[in-house]
């Protein structure tokens, strides 16, 4: 038996290296370093059930690319960045960063041009990307002055292609422009990253609470927010709060 059909039997793609930057989670020494990882779960004291207290490791954040881009990529670079200049609008006013990370584009928005850039994206013909798919928060304390960012998933239908446009805001003023004028389809969506991430998306017509409590303090899915603390009952046994559970750390 060969070689290649060894490897192809173990699982491994012959087509593609096996390196760090095709492997899940891992980015080597490159993109920017927004924090060290020490633990699972940034559990210091006590809370960390998982066995991974030891656990060391950096979070990085990829970093921008440069041209030629690959692929298609490159044309919807150009079409965009004409686009806006016909608008009298410089590109790299409105365009932060170009990013391109595991065979996907990434274009970094500045917040107050997100609602120009959409509906370029979405009305000119050489883009036509119809279909915003929702939004996305993500949160990174160790992210300074960009603590918190909203990911939007555009589709082509037209063109059969995937782009992400991405906004970044800090802690203190965590104010974004509603898509929904835009993208009609990004009502519920952008409710629910206001509901667990405390984005607010200037503009939307109801932005309220869409899966907790109206009462509800705080934002769940921050990565500042408390693990636990209420105890949960479960056939008639009493499960801890995690942050009362047993350590294997």
């Amino acid at each position: 038996m060969s070689d290649a059909n060894n490897t192809a039997g173990d699982g491994v793609n012959p087509e593609k290296e096996l390196s760090a930057e095709n492997l899940p989670g891992q980015r080597g020494q490159g993109g920017e370093e927004i924090r060290v990882q020490r633990g699972m779960f940034g559990a210091d004291s006590g809370g960390d059930t998982s066995g991974y207290g030891g656990l060391v490791r950096s979070v990085r954040l990829p970093g921008p690319a440069a041209r030629p881009y690959g692929g298609w990529f490159d044309e919807v670079a150009d079409e965009l960045e004409g686009a806006l200049e016909e608008q009298d609008l410089l590109p790299e006013n409105a365009i932060e960063k170009t990013v391109v990370d595991r065979s996907e584009i990434t274009f970094h928005i500045e917040r107050e041009h997100l609602v120009r850039v959409a509906r370029t994206l979405r009305d000119d013909p050489a883009l036509r990307f119809e279909l915003c798919t929702g939004v996305s928060g993500v949160h990174y304390p160790g992210d300074k002055g960009r603590e918190l960012h909203a990911v939007y998933h555009l589709r082509s239908i037209t063109h059969n292609r995937v782009i992400r446009l991405e906004v970044s805001v800090p802690d203190s003023d965590p104010h974004i422009p509603s898509l929904f004028s835009v993208y009609p389809t990004n009502d519920w969506h952008e409710r629910e990253t206001y509901d667990f991430f405390g984005i607010v998306f200037d503009g939307h017509p109801a932005l309220t609470r869409i899966m907790m409590p109206d009462d509800w303090q705080g934002h769940p899915q921050r990565k500042d927010y408390p693990l636990g603390g209420i105890p949960v009952e479960y056939k008639g046994a009493q499960i801890p709060a995690p942050d009362q559970r047993r350590s294997y750390s």
